[in-house]
């Protein structure tokens, strides 16, 4: 009787084949350490097994720069793929080009926390027979962990990476600074392609992504523009109304309560967002007053800050500029953190959660403080939910930034066209024309009262804005939904109706 035989009645066993019968790569030396790279796209996406019907991911660290996204999808319609959704963690105004896939039926389902310029107007106007998923960034990877979203090839953008796929967003020539959403694809995705310029010697560590949730590897001449990273949404501000809006919402933290030795905030990309982040950071210098850590999507204003020694730690889970990916690499407590650790409302500790203040924008703000950071006042799509609805919801104190009134049209109006982010997370509004508290927070209004602020109602916000401009036109809709606004929970808390043309 053989060792096998005696195993009878037992857990069935295999039989032994070979030292290398499951590794068969490792009996050549050379391609046990190649294995992974890949001569052209085209045969890492054969080597995945894509088919049609199936899910395909990207990130978008390098937001307006990006070059992965469209290059990738041309590829996919040029081999002639149908019927594929597209789960980018972000589209941009630079996605226009996917119109064309989605009109050929390449892509016929879209998830993403937002998009913007010529592809939002698009699918604003019927492009798509589905209505897009609309997710927050926290929510996007409750999606995931739910199976609502099942990623089948992820295709990520890396500056660089070993041929194993450790891979960083710091130190190669187009770096973009922290990858915290390519980490959430490649923890959750079946087959992972790193799309990188620079390929190191192996082992590239610390690596933002490990050697072992990577697939495959290809080369490529340019995977983005990191100098189009800080364009858009996030960019720094010199307009007066935008500073004065900033300086008045720096003067709320400061005599809110929360302005303590230790506190923690996040201070988001919008104009007056970041131009807050100065001023706040001139407050603390004079007080005495240090942050214990600051959240998000990091800019040079933070990094400031923190190389001052005013802030303690930066939990980075984007970079929006160059400064901020330069610190990334060179600062020991700028820290790099995936979208699951900073706000999945899911995970067994989001870092939102541990928020005191954050500053948000919005397009649109109504009478019970719901927020629209999706649809303009022409009902197109043109922003995203990004993690507002994450972080409004976790912080202690949630403050909205923006003007009055935009081009004469009001921003604070009586409804909302599309709600992302509901009312109950919101405490403060900020605008050029005065400050209105969330009557839910009385203990905040009186302490800005005692500081000598001029408290409004937010109804005196909103007929002031009347008075100036009018009462805007509604918009008109028909009865198709071109988009769904999922809340951080999953949950439905709005849909975007396609566009009524005049005849």
């Amino acid at each position: 009787m053989n060792a096998i035989d005696s195993l009878s009645g037992t857990t069935p066993s295999v039989p032994f084949g070979g030292a290398n019968d499951a590794t068969p790569w490792l009996a050549d030396p050379r391609e046990k350490r190649t294995r992974k790279l890949c001569h052209s796209l085209e045969e890492a996406i054969r080597r995945s097994g894509l088919k049609d019907g199936m899910t395909i991911s990207f990130h978008h660290a390098f937001r307006e720069g990006d070059k992965v996204i469209n290059d990738v999808v041309a590829v996919l319609a040029s081999l002639g793929f149908k019927d594929l959704t597209l789960a980018s963690s972000s589209l941009m105004s630079c996605n226009s080009p996917l119109i064309e896939p989605i009109r050929q039926g390449v892509i016929t389902s879209i998830y993403t926390s937002g998009m913007r310029g010529k592809l939002a107007e698009a699918i604003s106007n019927g492009l798509m027979e589905n209505p897009v998923h609309i997710h927050s960034h926290g929510g996007r990877v409750k999606l995931l962990q739910d199976g609502e979203i099942t990623i089948d090839v992820a295709f990520l953008a890396v500056p660089g990476c070993d041929e194993f796929g450790n891979a960083r967003g710091t130190g190669s020539h187009s770096a973009c600074g922290s990858l915290g959403y390519a980490m959430t694809d490649a923890r959750y995705a079946r087959t992972v392609i790193l799309l990188t310029e620079d390929l190191l010697p192996y082992p590239n560590l610390p690596a933002s992504i490990l050697q072992d949730q990577v697939d495959y590897v290809v080369r490529t001449a340019c995977v983005g523009d990191p100098a189009k990273i800080g364009v858009g949404a996030a960019r720094m501000t010199g307009n007066p109304r935008e500073l004065l809006i900033a300086r008045r919402a720096a003067d709320v933290i400061e005599h809110s309560g929360y302005f303590t030795p230790g506190f923690s905030m996040q201070t988001g990309s919008g104009a007056a967002a970041t131009a807050c982040t100065r001023f706040l950071g001139d407050k603390m210098a004079a007080q005495g007053i240090h942050a214990r850590f600051a959240l998000g999507g990091i800019t040079g204003s933070l990094v400031d800050l923190h190389e001052k020694g005013l802030i303690e730690t930066l939990l980075d889970t984007q970079c929006f500029d160059s400064q901020a990916a330069g610190s990334l690499a060179r600062n020991p407590q700028h820290i790099e953190i995936s979208t699951n650790v900073y706000a999945n409302p899911a995970s067994k500790g989001a870092s939102c959660d541990q928020l005191d203040v954050v500053i948000l924008s919005a397009l649109e703000i109504d009478l019970d403080f719901n927020v629209n950071v999706i649809t303009g006042s022409d009902g197109v799509m043109r922003g995203a939910s990004g993690g507002h609805c994450d972080v409004a919801a976790a912080a202690n104190l949630t403050i909205v930034v923006a003007p009055l009134i935009r081009t004469r049209i009001p921003t604070v109006v009586k409804r909302v066209t599309t709600r992302v982010t509901p009312g109950e997370s919101i405490d403060i509004l900020v605008t050029d024309h005065g400050i209105a508290v969330n009557p839910s927070r009385p203990e905040l209004r009186q302490r800005l009262i005692d500081a000598g602020m001029a408290i409004l109602s937010i109804d005196d916000l909103w007929q002031r804005a009347l008075l100036i401009c009018g009462e805007p036109q509604p918009i008109k809709f028909t009865d198709k939904v071109v988009g769904i606004i999922h809340y951080r929970d999953g949950s439905v808390i709005d849909v975007v109706r396609q566009i009524l043309k005049e005849e």
